[in-house]
């Protein structure tokens, strides 16, 4: 494998810290610390705890203490645990949205914090930054502000954090914009639209964007209206754009998994399972027609995001006969360096996998948590049943893994 991954640096530091629903390194993976492949209740099961109401956000952890939106007794709220699984404090923002999709819930988008201050967006349009004791800095309504959300399904972009600003980003039928906010004041920095002409769905997503380099300034990197976008996180202005995912406008293509980036390469799942695109970033302008450095019209994922690890990008196919699969991709030019499966089942994938102490973590739909070992192959390992639904994603640091079902929250780990 060429591409030499920017996950390949994360540092013994990244253990501690899961700061955003995809970790330190946007990459779902860690190389640091030791996890279980087994638990039940009298072994590695260190404790749950009980939630509040139904949600489906990945929760995040800093220095020791978890961080989870929820909605409580009708509202938004946000919940903080210490390390023993005891509620710390909760803070309200107001009337949730509850999800209309089964597996959906009006807490979807996952909190994010720059280890100063938590900043947390939800369906309701609620949007506010908490400090670490559960004192709320600053709130506002994006609905308010800027209408209501036009997706068919519940909202699910998670805020992403720059030096500067807290960004969202809403993309459906309609006027689709990307905002940034300043993150001591809530203040409107700038918006952009962002609009393209698609077949039917196609300008919704749920995917998170990134924040990447580009010619030495932070950018944002977007992904939806049948587009991969780069804006400057300065203005919001855009730096270059790549189409064509959808050239024979296939109607219901909408992106839910996000983006991911390895090396120099953005590799983007797309056609609900069907595709995987590797493009290359910079330039400026339209790059379509220079910058796709290959495409795969044979695998990809729908609603899981990969995973990036070492040298490799992780695929876990999500939904229909695939499903189970976990590919292992050579970013450098998109072919299988392996492939396996875990055990057959009629549940899906909504959980995004993370790759943790050379394992790698897949969470099924009806509760089952797959362990598989990655490195160089494949090797099934273990089947552990929550006993409950679970659709957000493993969370591994700290010698721990938290994970958040309909009802609980999780930690396991060594006792």
């Amino acid at each position: 494998m060429a591409v030499f991954c920017a996950a390949q640096f994360a540092n013994a530091q990244d253990g501690g810290n899961w700061p955003r629903w995809r970790g330190p390194q946007d990459a779902g993976s860690t190389e640091a610390g030791v996890f279980p492949v087994k638990w039940e209740a009298g072994s590695n099961l260190v404790w749950q705890a009980e939630m509040p109401g139904k949600g489906c956000s990945t929760p995040i952890v800093w220095e020791r203490r978890i961080f989870v939106t929820a909605p409580v007794e009708g509202e938004d709220a946000v919940l903080a645990f210490n390390w023993a699984g005891k509620r710390l404090w909760q803070a309200t923002l107001g009337a949730e949205h509850s999800g209309k999709n089964a597996h959906g819930s009006g807490s979807n988008p996952s909190p994010a914090t720059d280890g100063a201050n938590l900043f947390v967006y939800f369906k309701s349009g609620h949007f506010a930054s908490i400090d670490f004791e559960g004192k709320v800095r600053w709130k506002t309504d994006l609905v308010e502000r800027f209408g209501r959300d036009t997706l068919y399904w519940d909202y699910g972009t998670s805020p992403v954090l720059t030096a500067k600003d807290v960004v969202i980003a809403r993309l459906h039928h309609g006027e689709s914009y990307v905002a940034a906010f300043d993150k001591g004041t809530g203040a409107l920095h700038w918006k952009v639209a962002r609009n393209y002409e698609t077949a039917i769905e196609g300008d919704h997503s749920y995917a998170t964007p990134v924040v990447i380099t580009e010619q030495g300034r932070e950018a944002l990197m977007v992904f939806g209206g049948e587009h991969l976008t780069a804006h400057d996180l300065s203005d919001g202005k855009l730096l270059w754009s790549c189409g064509e995912f959808n050239p024979q406008a296939k109607k219901n293509w909408v992106p839910v998994g996000s983006p991911v980036v390895c090396g120099k390469l953005a590799i983007v799942p797309y056609g609900r399972g069907a595709q995987l695109h590797g493009i290359k970033l910079g330039g400026s302008g339209d790059v379509t027609a220079t910058h796709r450095a290959w495409v795969r019209q044979d695998t990809g994922t729908f609603v899981s995001t990969p995973v990036v690890y070492k040298n490799g990008v992780y695929l876990l196919r999500d939904h229909g006969p695939e499903r189970g699969t976990v590919e292992c991709i050579d970013p450098a030019d998109g072919k299988t360096v392996w492939q396996g499966t875990f055990p057959k089942s009629s549940a899906e994938y909504y959980a995004s996998p993370v790759i943790a102490g050379g394992r790698l973590y897949a969470a099924r739909e009806d509760g089952a948590v797959m362990v598989a070992a990655i490195e160089g192959k494949f090797e099934f390992l273990a089947e552990n049943d929550l006993g409950e639904s679970v659709i957000a994603s493993p969370v591994p640091v700290g010698n721990r893994l938290f994970i958040r079902g309909e009802k609980h929250l999780f930690c396991i780990g060594a006792k």
